[in-house]
């Protein structure tokens, strides 16, 4: 008999919605969440690692193998926080550890809006 509690996952609190640019305006609301997440990358160190976490094995990376990005401990763990108050990262904590990963669904909507619309 196993112990094992399968824990449910959580949203992040910025969902993709948005078209294309080419597609039509945003709205207000489209506006105000996708600056939340080009903001949230708008920092060197914060796009560093993003992008170590991205580039990691399976999309996840424990934030001991992500922290050698030129800044103390304490200012990596703000910027980790900011990039999950955009909706880019979600974490889980394993032990004394925490481990984030890229959230695809935001990662490929951001990318879809800076794409050219297809043509009908």
């Amino acid at each position: 008999m196993s112990n094992a509690k399968v824990l449910p996952l959580l949203q992040p609190d910025v969902e993709p919605c948005c078209p294309p640019l080419t597609e039509r305006p945003l709205t207000a609301d489209e506006a105000e969440r996708t600056a939340k997440m080009f903001k949230a990358l708008g920092d060197p160190v914060r796009l560093r690692l993003f992008s170590a976490v991205a580039s990691h094995e399976g999309g996840e990376a424990c934030v001991c193998d992500i922290s050698d990005v030129g800044v103390s401990q304490p200012t990596v763990s703000h910027h980790l926080k900011k990039l999950k108050e955009a909706g880019l990262l979600s974490s889980e904590r394993r032990g004394t550890w925490v481990y984030y990963r890229v959230e695809p669904a935001v990662l490929a909507a951001m990318g879809q809006l800076l794409t050219k619309a297809a043509a009908a």
